[in-house]
């Protein structure tokens, strides 16, 4: 009888576990084995976790102060913000770069740095928050944290004299982790 109930009370101490590690909160992203560059100072706690999906324009132009060389630039962002689930909570655009929430908060930015992330990604990268613009989930961001970016580089077809002004879109994807003031 003794050994019947040892075994059904360490039989309801293990559900018990069980079912209070599924109610714990998901854990948070953690910047650990990003590059020091990238890193957010103290002080600052994660938000929001978003996945960034879409595309990049860029455009063919005359390299600035090499005139006859050519490459392609940067144009701007144009993503979803997706949560971990893949519910669309806002937005990403530019120029300037700007993430607006669903709410229709949203802010603008100031790079602060970038790392690399391997051929054919473009870089980890840190911004520092402007203040936000409206009421709701973007107010009070302080940082913003680019990792896990998949693709997203500048196109690898010619830019030259002929092509001028062309523009080509890329597609990519990347985490945007959202923080604020602890």
């Amino acid at each position: 009888m003794l050994f019947k109930s040892t075994l059904a009370a360490a039989a309801a101490l293990a559900l018990s576990a069980c079912a209070s590690n599924m109610s714990a909160p998901a854990m948070m992203f953690s910047q650990a084995s990003l590059p020091d560059a990238v890193k957010v100072p103290a002080g600052n706690k994660v938000a929001l976790e978003t996945v960034g999906v879409g595309q990049i324009t860029y455009e063919c132009k005359v390299k600035a102060n090499m005139p006859g060389q050519f490459e392609w630039v940067f144009g701007g962002p144009d993503a979803k913000l997706l949560d971990r689930s893949g519910k669309q909570v806002g937005k990403y655009y530019g120029p300037p770069a700007t993430w607006e929430a669903n709410d229709g908060s949203k802010f603008t930015a100031t790079q602060l740095a970038v790392a690399p992330n391997g051929a054919g990604n473009i870089p980890l990268q840190l911004v520092k928050a402007n203040p936000a613009m409206g009421m709701g989930a973007m107010s009070g961001v302080t940082y913003t944290q680019r990792v896990a970016t998949k693709g997203g580089v500048a196109p690898a077809s010619a830019c030259g004299a002929a092509n001028v002004g062309a523009k080509e879109v890329v597609q990519y994807q990347a985490d945007y982790i959202f923080y604020k003031a602890s």
